[in-house]
């Protein structure tokens, strides 16, 4: 029997396995999820989730344990989660994406009582789990693997082979709370190495709290889930709610474009989260001006500012797109536009949600300012995470001062309309002035040639920093270095145009197609510049650029 709250357990108010039980109760035939034309619904998603949640308790799973998982998105993976957040038990969702090496490290640090591999993965997860001294037990998920049978505690293994080693302590079984750890997120690593960010039940009730607050979901919406289960939008970016909700959730295990426009017609999807690299994919698709999107009334995008030319190719269809904000740390979601500010304020990512506190503070000192500002965002409320797992020095310096730290460079008009910049470590100083790479970027992609883009700082003798940048050229069209060059510097000033500009088939990416910058300093590192080399350096013109921010201070 699952140890889920009882009635006299306030602790247990906020947790998730709550979810599908009362919609089992209210709505049970009504269609949970929609995976690939198998159909599941409530009361179907809460028995196999609850047997699944006595069965792990039963082999000797308790709070705290973490379930490792390797799979496509898929309904199977949704029973996992609530079986989890039903027995107490913590959901490591491992990206596909990833190289043995990389998935061993991140299985290192996670340290699973189980790992759940989807059939299509076993070579992957093989590979893995071959570079780790004490590789966790595995099984395959759905009603033939783990819902069969549960495999006994990868503890209880190590036992057995190192019988005079003293038994890990096993906290007691217990009834699930609100502060229980329910999701432990990989962070992208775009700067490096990713930390297991850790979510806990009240972390995501209320951040799906907030996001019902904006986003107006019935329980006869249609969810389109495209973005990856092991990404924390996969999961509370809609899905969640949409199942907290009594809606339904077509999962894909991709993203397709030509698909995606057809499932929004066939299933009448009214509901869907992206990145703006799917919404230009969609756009771009020969099909999208006949495609039938009558369905679809809200579409959310995030990851990055949304360019305004997509912005209106998407109004003009109908369709409401709107811009969000948010990061892994915050559960995720932390800004919002409404729907009416759309196309008044292109570029920005909105206020904050319902529940959600934020500040702009100086990224030096740490004092928050009042009005309009820019500087660093800080983030407070019940959606911000519990922490890194096994690192607590970087959890103290993300959560210094009470407040989440994200490291993005913000800027907030007199109205608390917010704008993100850029990363602050991606920001360099060129002759004593600021430039935030995103800025240099938004001119480049303005070129009608330039379809992706992407600016690094890098060491200059003379300026101290200067820009490169990578440049994917739109299919069909030509262009080169000077041309680039001058139609950079008919919109910039001199400091910030790029000193060198390579022209690339494609930018290095991680799941959410935010860009591995740390991957293309590493190219630009390991290359001497020669002559015909793409990256040439000191090319661009910088005789009118002059420091006049001696001390560093902000643009």
């Amino acid at each position: 029997m699952t140890t889920t709250t009882g009635p006299g357990n306030a602790d247990g108010l906020h947790t998730l396995g709550r979810w599908t039980t009362d919609r089992s109760l209210a709505t049970p035939h009504r269609i949970a999820i929609d995976d690939r034309g198998l159909t599941l619904s409530y009361a179907e998603l809460e028995r196999r989730a609850a047997n699944l949640a006595a069965a792990l308790q039963a082999a000797g799973y308790v709070t705290g344990d973490r379930i490792a998982t390797l799979t496509g998105n898929s309904s199977d993976h949704v029973v996992v989660f609530f079986a989890c957040a039903k027995a107490g038990l913590v959901l490591v969702p491992l990206s596909w994406r990833l190289s043995p090496r990389e998935l061993s490290a991140q299985l290192g640090l996670a340290d699973p009582q189980l790992l759940l591999v989807e059939d299509d993965l076993d070579a992957l997860a093989a590979a893995a789990c071959a570079l780790l001294p004490q590789p966790p037990r595995t099984a395959a998920p759905g009603p033939g693997g783990v819902e069969k049978s549960v495999p006994a505690p990868s503890r209880a293994a190590l036992s057995r082979v190192l019988p005079t080693a003293a038994p890990p302590a096993v906290a007691p079984a217990r009834a699930v709370r609100d502060d229980d750890a329910l999701l432990m997120i990989f962070t992208s690593g775009t700067e490096g190495a990713s930390k297991a960010a850790v979510l806990t039940h009240a972390n995501c009730f209320w951040t799906n709290l907030s996001l019902s607050r904006t986003l107006d979901m019935a329980s006869t919406d249609v969810v389109l889930a495209v973005l990856p289960q092991f990404h924390v939008g996969g999961w509370n970016i809609q899905p969640l709610l949409a199942w907290w909700a009594g809606a339904t959730v077509v999962l894909e295990r991709g993203f397709e474009p030509g698909r995606v426009l057809q499932l929004i017609a066939e299933r009448h999807v009214t509901m869907l989260m992206g990145v703006p690299t799917q919404y230009l994919m969609l756009a771009e698709h020969p099909d999208f001006a006949q495609s039938d999107l009558s369905s679809l009334r809200h579409a959310v995008v995030g990851g990055a500012p949304m360019p305004a030319p997509l912005l209106r190719i998407w109004h003009r269809r109908g369709v409401a797109l709107s811009q969000g904000y948010g990061l892994t740390e915050a559960s995720p979601n932390v800004l919002c536009l409404a729907n009416e500010d759309a196309e008044r304020m292109v570029g920005y990512s909105g206020k904050a949600y319902p529940h959600v506190a934020v500040a702009v503070a100086d990224p030096v000192t740490g004092e928050i300012y009042d009005g309009a500002a820019t500087g660093e965002l800080l983030v407070g409320g019940p959606g911000v995470f519990a922490g890194y797992f096994r690192d607590p020095a970087a959890t103290a310096a993300v959560l210094a001062g009470g407040w989440l730290h994200t490291g993005d460079l913000v800027a907030r008009d007199a109205d608390g309309y917010i704008r993100v910049v850029d990363r602050l470590k991606d920001i360099y100083i060129s002759g004593g002035e600021n430039v935030a790479p995103a800025e240099v970027e938004a001119v480049l992609l303005a070129h009608p040639a330039v379809a992706q883009a992407a600016v690094v700082g890098v060491q200059d003798e003379r300026w101290g920093e200067s820009g490169v940048a990578f440049v994917v050229v739109r299919a069909g069209m030509a262009t080169d270095e000077q041309e680039l060059l001058e139609h950079c510097a008919a919109q910039l000033s001199a400091f910030k145009i790029p000193t060198a500009i390579a022209m690339v088939g494609a930018l290095p990416r991680t799941a959410l197609n935010k860009v591995l910058r740390a991957r293309l300093r590493q190219e630009i590192a390991g290359r001497e510049p020669v002559q015909d080399d793409p990256v040439r350096l000191g090319t661009a013109p910088r005789e009118t650029a002059q420091p006049t921010h001696a001390e560093g201070g902000r643009p």
